[in-house]
């Protein structure tokens, strides 16, 4: 996760102490000296939505033998006891979990600050209210893009309806809110749009995600951006966040999945000759390290089973009914986790010789699996050229 808004301004909110502090890039087992990494616990497969590029391939039904309450709370003293900062609660939908605010009232008792990831459709001005009572740090609705586009991918109709009413009711009982929009080829255009949406609503963040091929967002490889419109995207990004700035609006801009990202906007201040910015730039980038998946940030299943991070299920290192995260977590047996704490030597193709693997630490590799079927290779979502990462010449893209 790259903060835009931090990158260019030195704005700090909460997730920047995580992502951007003194030897963050160095860390092995966590987010931060002292702590355990940022956790997703993908708390239920039940959706009543049915989205294109969901990485769950969830369905609205009920699936057996997912944590109960008690195994949860168990999850989450062990969370507490590993000092994991922030434990995200995500699903299919989260909030269709009878035991949802309970067991994130239990995670915000025991010290451990709980985040929602929701399609929104479920949040009535009572549901905002006792998120926000509850000590809720920060909902994230997720829109991939206005009407007609959203509930075409969200496989719905009126879901952005109703997610426009969740959005508008934490608005309202003052619960931080941002939605969470994936880019892909079908929706691009929209990025304009989203940046009037969430000034016109009043919405505090937005996150634009890279899309990742997993789940069914497997069958959307050919459907993804190409690398000329990442460059296209990322320059509406900055330019947009600019604006915010310079008209006095505090808003939380960040993209996911693709950390290349930060080493374009590097390029972009050099190119643009603002040496001051880019220094900055470089130096927060430099200080985040790049993917951090399977050190900084894991995944737990509605199972039980521990996943590098919420894309990447297909590798598993082990289930919480049978020994703790936190164990699971440090334990280096399993290779791709071993490989995943220490992955540069391992690395091929193009980002073995990028000059800025040192910010980037190879991207995402469960794009790279899925396009090569190797776990190394270079992540065919970096768009930047070999001439730009310093191997003009060198490697094959």
């Amino acid at each position: 996760m790259i903060s835009v808004t931090k990158l260019l301004f030195a704005r700090e909110y909460y997730g920047d102490s995580l992502r951007y502090t003194k030897n963050a890039h160095a860390m092995r087992n966590g987010a931060g000296e002292g702590m355990g990494p940022v956790v997703v616990w993908n708390s239920t497969k039940t959706c009543n939505l049915k989205c294109r590029h969901c990485y769950m391939s969830s369905d609205n039904k009920k699936y057996q033998n997912e944590l109960t309450t008690q195994e949860a709370k168990s999850f989450i003293d062990d969370l507490a006891d590993f000092h994991v900062p922030v434990l995200l609660f995500s699903g299919g939908e989260p909030l269709i979990r009878p035991d949802f605010f309970e067991l994130a009232e239990y995670a915000q008792a025991k010290g451990v600050r709980p985040t929602l990831s929701t399609n929104g459709t479920l949040i009535t001005r009572e549901v905002a209210q006792r998120i926000k009572d509850i000590g809720v740090g920060y909902v994230g609705i997720s829109l991939d893009g206005l009407q007609d586009v959203n509930d075409q991918f969200r496989g719905v109709e009126g879901a952005f309806q109703k997610a426009m009413a969740g959005i508008q009711n934490c608005v309202a009982v003052g619960q931080r809110v941002g939605l969470r929009f994936t880019i892909n080829h079908h929706n691009i255009q929209e990025l304009e749009n989203i940046f009037d949406f969430i000034e016109r609503e009043n919405i505090n963040r937005v996150c634009f995600y890279h899309l990742v091929y997993s789940g069914r967002g497997t069958a959307m490889k050919n459907q993804d951006v190409t690398a000329e419109e990442s460059r296209r995207a990322m320059d509406i990004i900055i330019r947009r966040t600019k604006d915010f700035e310079d008209r006095g609006l505090e808003k939380e801009i960040l993209t996911v999945d693709n950390h290349c990202d930060g080493v374009y906007m590097y390029l972009k201040a050099v190119s643009e000759g603002n040496d001051q910015q880019a220094a900055q730039i470089k130096k927060y980038i430099s200080m985040n390290g790049g993917n951090r998946s399977g050190i900084a940030f894991g995944e737990v299943d509605p199972f039980g089973y521990v996943h590098p991070d919420q894309f990447t299920q297909h590798h598993t290192f082990g289930n919480v009914r049978d020994r703790k995260f936190s164990e699971i977590w440090q334990d280096t047996s399993n290779p791709i986790m071993a490989g995943l704490k220490d992955r540069k030597p391992l690395l091929k193709g193009r980002c073995s010789q990028c000059r800025f693997l040192e910010n980037c630490n190879g991207n995402f590799r469960t794009r790279a699996e899925a396009v090569t079927g190797d776990f190394w290779e270079s992540d065919p979502s970096c768009y930047l050229t070999d001439e730009e990462i310093g191997i003009a010449g060198g490697a094959d893209k």
